[in-house]
C-alpha cells in the first residue's frame, strides 16, 4: 500500500474540511526504535534496527534511516545487515516498549473515552464526543501529536476519516511523522488509486485472483457490480469489498476489545537438543508473559506453546486451564507439560514460543479463594521489586547460570 520509507507520504497542509470524519487513527512511528533513540540521543540520525541479534534473528522494527536502504521489519536480520552494514542494532526491551506504550494511550485517553487499541503503538478513537469541548477532528488530531511529542518526545502519524477503514489508510500514508485528513466527500477518489492489498481482508492470494480477472487498483472494485466480483471472490467477500473499495466502513469502536493473546517466542542461534534447556527457556518465556499479563490486569485460560524443529515443521500444542490464571508457576509447569507432549524434540528445535490465551480482565474473573499453590505470593513479591529496581531485578534460580570457572 505504499513503501515503508516514507517516499510516499502525503499529509494535510493548512486547513481541511473534517466535518463528517471523526475518526482517528493513531499510528505511532518505527516505535520500537524510536524508544531506543529516545533513551539514546547518540543514535538519532543513524541506521537503528531493533531484533534479534543472533544469525536467525528477525527485525522487529526499523527507523526511517534504516529503511532508506530497503529495511524493512520481519526481514531477516542478516539480510538487513548485508543491505544496511552500518546498522545499529538492538536488542528489544518489551517493558520499556510496555511503559511508554502505557504513556501514549494515558494521552489519547485525555481527549476521548472511545480508544480501541490495535497494538502496542496503535489504535482508533472517535472523537465525535469531543467537538464542544475540544475542537474539530482535525485540531484534535494536531493537538495529540503536540502532546506526544512534547511530553514524550515521539512522533506520531494520524489518519483522520468518515470511517475507521479510511483512517487506518490515511494513517499509514501520512508516515512518517505527518497527519492526512480525508474529507467524507472525497473517501472514494482517495482510496481509487490504491493497489488492491489496501483493502482490509485482500491478502497476496486474493489480490493475484482478483488481478487474473482484471481488477488491479481499488477503483476497478469502485466500478464493479457485487454480481460481477460474487463469481471471483464469493458474495460475502464481494460486497465486503466493494463496501470498503466505496469507504463504506459501518464499525464503531469496541471498547471490549483487548488483546487476544500474551505471548513471547525465542529463535535459536544454535538449535536446542536437551530437553533440560528447553525448559529452561520455557520458563523464562512463562515468566515475561505471567508478569506481562499481571501489569495488564489480565487472566488467561488456556497455555500454548510452539515448538519450531530445525527444518521448519512447526507444532503447537495447547491447553485450557480450569480457572484463569496469570500465575508463572501455572504457566510455567502448563508449558512444559505441553513440551513433553512433543515427540522427537532432542532432533533438534530452532524456535519455542509460550502464549497466555482466551483472556478476561481481573475483575471479570470472581475469586472465591486464592490458591497457595499457584506461587501468586511469589509473583506478588517478585513484581514488588521489579517496580522499585525494574525487571529481571529477581529471576528464578535456574535461569541464573553460574559463571564459568
Amino acid at each position: 500500500m505504499g513503501k515503508q520509507d516514507g517516499s510516499e507520504r502525503l499529509i494535510t497542509i493548512g486547513d481541511a474540511d473534517d466535518s463528517g470524519t471523526p475518526f482517528l487513527h493513531i499510528d505511532m512511528d518505527a516505535f520500537y526504535a524510536s524508544v531506543e533513540e529516545l533513551d539514546d540521543p547518540s543514535i538519532v540520525g543513524k541506521p537503528v534496527l531493533v531484533g534479534g541479534l543472533n544469525g536467525r534473528g528477525v527485525v522487529s522494527a526499523a527507523n526511517y534511516v534504516a529503511r532508506q536502504f530497503g529495511v524493512n521489519s520481519a526481514m531477516p536480520m542478516s539480510t538487513a545487515l548485508r543491505k544496511c552494514p552500518n546498522a545499529i542494532v538492538k536488542r528489544p526491551r518489551f517493558d520499556r516498549y510496555s511503559e511508554v506504550s502505557r504513556e501514549v494511550f494515558a494521552i489519547l485517553a485525555d481527549f476521548s473515552p472511545l480508544v480501541q487499541p490495535l497494538s502496542i503503538d496503535e489504535a482508533f478513537i472517535d472523537v465525535s464526543g469531543a467537538a464542544d469541548l475540544l475542537g474539530r477532528p482535525a485540531t484534535i488530531a494536531r493537538a495529540i501529536r503536540e502532546r506526544i511529542r512534547a511530553e514524550l518526545g515521539l512522533a506520531a502519524s494520524i489518519g483522520v476519516a468518515s470511517s475507521m477503514f479510511v483512517a487506518k489508510v490515511a494513517g499509514s500514508k501520512a508516515k512518517p511523522d505527518g497527519m492526512l485528513v480525508v474529507p467524507a466527500d472525497s473517501t472514494r477518489e482517495f482510496l481509487a488509486p490504491l493497489p488492491l492489498r489496501a483493502i482490509w481482508g485482500v491478502g497476496a492470494v486474493t489480490a493475484q485472483r482478483l488481478s487474473s480477472f482484471g481488477y488491479s487498483s481499488v477503483r476497478d472494485i469502485q466500478n464493479a457490480t457485487v454480481e460481477q466480483l460474487a463469481p471471483v471472490v464469493g458474495a460475502a467477500q464481494a460486497k465486503h469489498f466493494r463496501d470498503l473499495a466505496l469507504g463504506i466502513d459501518d464499525r464503531s469502536i469496541s471498547l471490549d476489545s483487548q488483546e487476544k493473546s500474551i505471548g513471547r517466542s525465542q529463535t535459536f542461534n544454535t538449535d536446542l537438543t536437551d530437553v533440560k534447556d528447553m525448559n529452561r527457556e520455557l520458563l523464562r518465556m512463562a515468566t515475561d508473559v505471567a508478569s506481562r499479563a499481571r501489569g495488564h490486569g489480565i487472566l488467561g485460560h488456556t497455555v500454548t506453546v510452539t515448538i519450531r524443529y530445525g527444518d521448519w515443521t512447526t507444532i503447537t500444542r495447547s491447553h485450557t486451564l480450569a480457572d484463569a490464571s496469570n500465575a508463572t508457576r501455572v504457566i510455567a509447569t502448563e508449558a512444559r507439560k505441553l513440551l513433553a507432549s512433543v515427540p522427537d524434540v532432542n532432533r533438534g528445535v530452532r524456535l519455542l514460543g509460550v502464549r497466555l490465551e482466551n483472556l478476561i480482565g481481573e475483575g471479570d474473573f470472581a475469586v472465591l479463594w486464592e490458591d497457595e499453590a499457584d506461587g501468586h505470593e511469589i509473583d506478588d513479591v517478585v513484581d514488588a521489586v521489579a517496580t522499585k529496581f525494574g525487571s529481571g531485578a529477581v529471576q528464578p534460580a535456574s535461569l541464573i547460570r553460574r559463571p564459568n570457572r
